[in-house]
């Protein structure tokens, strides 16, 4: 695993193509399954206004995107959780809301927007606080699931996609940080996880 300065070095040396080992989902595919999803959540949602709310911060591309293809009106607000031990990559410990909403979510129809499920932890944290504020309805909306790696179960109303348990970034998510804006999602070579 590379440490933050060896990876600042590469990212600004030798860009993201040092560190990708394959796309994994194109931006081509990408595109067409977020307008899918889009789509389903505006049938859904027909004559109802949702809440989407972006876990900060992987869920914002995914957010922005999903956005442009809705044809429902619907609000947005954002969450931010911290779910990651100290100088761990993988998510450990007790998930930690750090940003929380400044919406009123009771009697209101609730779409939480994340980018990636894997152990579940973070998600049902989330889910079992909304819960407590007595949203109308509350359902989640998630680009990429990891199911290899679930310990908690997770509802998924919305899936764009199910992926092996690999290292990924690119579309939103980060390699410490680096290269959300990528327009895809790739898969970290082995040596540098």
């Amino acid at each position: 695993m590379l440490s933050h300065a060896q990876l600042d070095a590469v990212a600004h040396h030798q860009g993201y193509t040092a560190l990708l080992e394959r796309v994994l989902i194109s931006e081509e595919q990408l595109r067409q399954r977020v307008a899918e999803l889009a789509e389903q959540i505006s049938r859904d949602y027909a004559g109802r206004t949702p809440l989407l709310v972006c876990i900060l911060r992987g869920g914002v591309m995914f957010l922005t995107d999903l956005m442009k293809h809705l044809t429902v009106p619907h609000h947005v607000d954002f969450m931010a959780v911290s779910s990651y031990g100290v100088g761990a990559r993988a998510t450990r410990g007790q998930p930690r809301i750090t940003l929380d909403l400044n919406t009123d979510v009771r009697d209101r129809h609730v779409l939480l927007v994340e980018d990636i499920i894997d152990s579940g932890h973070t998600i049902d944290h989330v889910l079992r606080l909304l819960q407590t504020r007595e949203p109308a309805s509350l359902r989640v909306c998630a680009l990429l699931d990891k199911p290899a790696r679930r310990e908690v179960y997770v509802p998924i109303t919305y899936l764009g996609f199910e992926i092996p348990d690999e290292f990924v970034f690119g579309y939103g998510l980060d390699l410490d940080e680096y290269f959300r804006n990528l327009p895809f999602i790739g898969v970290v070579k082995k040596e540098y996880q």
